[in-house]
């Protein structure tokens, strides 16, 4: 009986979805439109089957890799910084963030790790080798928001193989971990981290598996450190948020929530679809900001290179 349940539905979220794609924008984006699109997405997000998916782009959010060596700056103590990836999948938004970084601090020693619980992607994220021409998220190439130019700062690029090597002085550094993310003990070996990136597998989770596995993810960051969490349900990361009392980073707060056109664009038709950013909604900066600050004590390195609480944070 579900299973025709949930077929009807798709039949009939295929027809809503192809009459929405043949409506002039300013139709779409009218209140009562709008309404019924959010009430579709709820239905959609609470029947509709989800699973992991490992497509992604190089260079997906520039906004929010524009914030990120700001991040950086703030979080690292004596000119080091730990950072962890979560679900990083392919590795591309591993590269992503540390190219970012790197390019702009030089100077900032970086101790990254990164997890998947996909050991076959695992090991394409720490060959770091890719190919040109096959498609990936959105029958795009993993490359399709790149420039040449950026191509070329990244990668060893061999066309007579069709592929792209991600740089040596782009793989320093990093410690690839085979392991579950939403597991305590698999983190446990990654220590108290700086910065911590949690992006786009939270929203293939059940949302109460996803709100557990949220906050066991959040536990990694130290206080004071940062957490970047998008591709998730909102009302389950705002309802961790202010449980824990984060601090939203406002800093490219909208343009971090439209910097992705992947996942607005299938609002609200996909369930990993983001809605449009709606100020009226009550605490939006909380609803709607991927990156936070966990609050509490900052740190410092003692002599014997361990670390310690100095101050208390606001």
């Amino acid at each position: 009986m579900r299973r025709l349940w949930v077929s009807a539905l798709y039949r009939y979220v295929r027809y809503n979805k192809w009459v929405w794609d043949r409506l002039p924008p300013d139709v779409t984006r009218a209140a009562p439109l709008r309404s019924y699109a959010s009430l579709m997405h709820r239905v959609i997000r609470s029947k509709m089957d989800r699973r992991q998916y490992f497509g992604t782009f190089f260079l997906r959010n520039r906004a929010t890799l524009t914030l990120i060596p700001h991040l950086a700056d703030r979080a690292a103590v004596d000119s080091v910084l730990t950072i962890a990836f979560l679900g990083c999948s392919s590795g591309a938004e591993v590269y992503s963030v540390l190219w970012t970084i790197r390019s702009a601090r030089p100077n900032l020693k970086i101790v990254a790790h990164a997890v998947d619980i996909s050991k076959e992607i695992l090991e394409v994220a720490e060959r770091g080798v890719y190919s040109l021409t096959e498609p990936g998220l959105c029958g795009e190439p993993i490359f399709a928001r790149m420039t040449l130019e950026e191509m070329r700062e990244m990668f060893d690029i061999d066309r007579g193989r069709s592929q792209a090597t991600i740089k040596s002085w782009l793989k320093e550094g990093i410690t690839w971990h085979h392991g579950d993310a939403a597991s305590a003990e698999s983190l446990t070996i990654l220590g108290p981290q700086d910065m911590v990136v949690a992006s786009n597998f939270l929203c293939h989770m059940t949302p109460a598996d996803a709100e557990d596995c949220l906050r066991t993810v959040a536990r990694t960051v130290r206080p004071g450190g940062y957490l970047l969490v998008s591709g998730i349900d909102l009302e389950v990361r705002t309802r961790v948020a202010r449980d824990l009392r984060w601090r939203p980073v406002r800093d490219f707060l909208e343009d971090i929530h439209e910097g992705d056109p992947a996942v607005r664009g299938d609002w609200p038709w996909k369930y990993w679809g983001l809605e449009p950013l709606n100020k009226k909604h009550r605490d939006w900066e909380l609803r709607y900001a991927a990156v936070f600050e966990i609050p509490g004590d900052r740190l410092a390195i003692k002599p014997d290179g361990t670390r310690t609480s100095v101050a208390a944070t606001a």
